[in-house]
């Protein structure tokens, strides 16, 4: 039987501060739990809530478990205090950092005014961990196991300084799963070395440890001295300062985390790798399309869209050493996958991921699997952008102005048609998963990315086209890009109205009403708005907008899904309306 170190301890578990309790247990196999391995913490640090905790993790040889002496190190909350003294040449030949003899999982080092704090050198390299530090005032290191990839294995803060107090709280944190295989490579148990202090309240049972004194200090009365307890009266409270070591975590591997024998929604039998790949029947799994979040949010996966034969795809993949493949979108929000694809060679935490948001089919009955997805309005988006610069690059020769579709709006035709989104980053991410329940804050941060991806023709070229069409160059030199097109729009719809040719265009007189509102344009102004709607009244204004266009707000309470759906398909078809009133005027020369 493992030792209890909570049983065996002398302060009753109901009077111990929660912190306390959770030193003194063990560490769960759940793969999915962090577990601390280095700690420098003070919690109101001069006042009755005072609460410090100095925390090393030792690597201790050996597969059988027991309490081991309390060891030196355990109130420093280091590995090594101070540097090596001595002024002889090879004085610090012998130099090896260690907890008492015992290898660390962090290496810690302090002087008393500086600290500084990394993964012990064994740890990352048995592993194979890649760092990469996260900067500015946070100055943290994260350690990523690439290969799978698994990241934020490891991390923790780089360093503090103490003066007078702890001026930065540090706390690392490892997978319980790389931890305790680390452990496990080691045939070695994981160790807290630790000191304690709090203040607690005067109550009788921690008095009664005290026999009656002012200050008593105790071991454990037989057995292994794994604690050093000091408790004193101080300001109104009882102080209790503990020393310990405490065996937290055996070298037993996680339950590994397998795709083999799971249970898929619509399935009676569970699936094998075996099994799924002597599938010859396209055996469809429908997953909710969030499962590409992961993929779609790290730059460290290639997750584009993919148009295929009028389908699109997104089979995200791990720099060529991995893929998903034939993941088809379907509907608003699915993704559609034969089951021998989504077993073919990945790691099964891949595949696991993947079933945790699959849809049971009989969930389907009532969902439009025709329904658009947000990739295809983006396509839409695109398509409408190519035509709009086509447009304007041809209106633009008619005046004697020299620029292509490309330089005007961003996008290369042929370059779209040869690679596809490849080029275009910014395309990608706006065709990020958009569920239904999205929050406004994911709502307003995708119709800035979409004003973004639209809003780039430059003012100058549409400043320009207006003075040759006649409109007053003071009238227009203040103007934004909205307005800007908006009088485009309103001066070729009414050179269309009278069936102008393209050379009627430029002219020398003041076009009429080309400065008056145009309702085609409003969604654009609305995308415009919402891209700075940081206030709550700015956001109360864009809803009504969104209503007197025809949306119904109250589908905002489930979510502003919806909203966004109508927000593109209203930044497409104004774009369109722009870019066919250009059509239809260039087309008559």
């Amino acid at each position: 039987m493992p030792f209890d170190y909570l049983a065996a301890f002398p302060i009753p578990v109901h009077i111990m501060p929660p912190r306390l309790c959770g030193l003194l247990e063990p560490i769960g196999l759940s793969p999915s739990q962090f577990v601390e391995v280095a700690s420098m913490q003070e919690s109101d640090p001069h006042g009755v809530q005072a609460e410090h905790l100095y925390l090393q993790m030792a690597v201790v040889p050996g597969v059988d478990g027991g309490p081991i002496e309390v060891l030196s190190e355990a109130g420093d909350g280091v590995v090594e205090y101070s540097v090596p003294a001595g002024d002889a040449l090879g004085c610090s030949a012998r130099f090896s950092p260690s907890i008492s003899g015992h290898d660390y999982i962090v290496a810690a080092w302090g002087d008393g005014s500086f600290y500084t704090f990394n993964l012990a050198e064994k740890v990352w390299m048995t592993l194979g961990l890649t760092p990469r530090c996260v900067g500015n005032d946070q100055q943290r290191l994260v350690y990523d196991d690439m290969g799978l990839p698994e990241f934020g294995v490891a991390e923790g803060e780089v360093s503090s300084d103490y003066h007078w107090n702890l001026k930065r709280t540090v706390s690392w944190r490892m997978s319980n799963e790389y931890l305790r295989r680390y452990l496990w490579l080691r045939g070695a148990r994981g160790v807290r070395v630790f000191y304690y202090s709090t203040q607690l309240q005067d109550v009788p049972e921690v008095r009664a440890l005290m026999e009656g004194k002012t200050h008593v200090s105790r071991k454990p009365a037989e057995g292994v001295a794994w604690y050093e307890l000091d408790i004193s009266e101080h300001e109104g409270g009882l102080l209790v300062q503990l020393w310990a070591s405490v065996e937290v975590v055996m070298p037993e591997l996680c339950p590994e985390q397998t795709a083999e024998g799971i249970l898929w929604p619509g399935n009676t039998q569970p699936m094998t790798h075996a099994r799924a790949n002597a599938l010859m029947a396209p055996s469809p799994v429908y997953l909710d399309d969030r499962f590409l979040l992961k993929y779609e949010q790290s730059a460290f996966y290639d997750s584009t869209p993919v148009h295929i034969r009028g389908q699109w795809y997104c089979s995200s993949s791990y720099r060529g050493q991995w893929s998903f493949t034939e993941c088809r979108r379907v509907g608003r929000n699915l993704v559609q996958v034969p089951m021998r694809e989504l077993y073919k060679p990945k790691p099964d935490r891949e595949i696991v991921h993947a079933r945790s948001f699959a849809v049971d089919p009989a969930d389907l009955a009532h969902v439009d699997l025709h329904e658009e997805h947000v990739v295809a309005k983006v396509q839409r988006l695109l398509e409408v952008l190519l035509r709009l610069g086509d447009g304007l690059s041809s209106l633009g020769t008619t005046v004697g102005l020299n620029k292509s579709a490309a330089e005007l709006t961003g996008f290369d035709r042929a370059e779209v048609v040869a690679n596809g989104w490849s080029a275009y980053p910014a395309l990608s991410r706006l065709a990020q998963v958009a569920p239904l329940n999205m929050t406004q804050q994911m709502f307003l941060a995708r119709c800035k990315s979409l004003h973004e991806v639209w809003q780039r023709v430059p003012n100058g070229y549409l400043k320009s086209l207006l003075e040759h069409a006649g409109c007053p160059r003071v009238a227009i030199k203040d103007l934004g890009s909205l307005r800007l097109l908006q009088a485009l729009l309103n001066v070729i719809e009414r050179l269309n109205a009278h069936e102008e040719a393209s050379d009627a265009f430029p002219s020398g007189r003041e076009p009429e009403g080309w400065n008056d509102r145009n309702a085609a344009m409003a969604a654009l102004f609305l995308n415009n708005d919402l891209r700075i709607a940081d206030a709550h009244e700015t956001m109360e204004q864009c809803l009504t907008t969104l209503q007197q266009l025809g949306f119904d707000t109250a589908n905002v309470n489930a979510g502003y899904g919806r909203a966004l759906d109508f927000v593109m398909d209203g930044v497409i078809n104004a774009l369109g309306i722009v870019a066919t009133a250009i059509e239809n005027l260039v087309s008559r020369r």
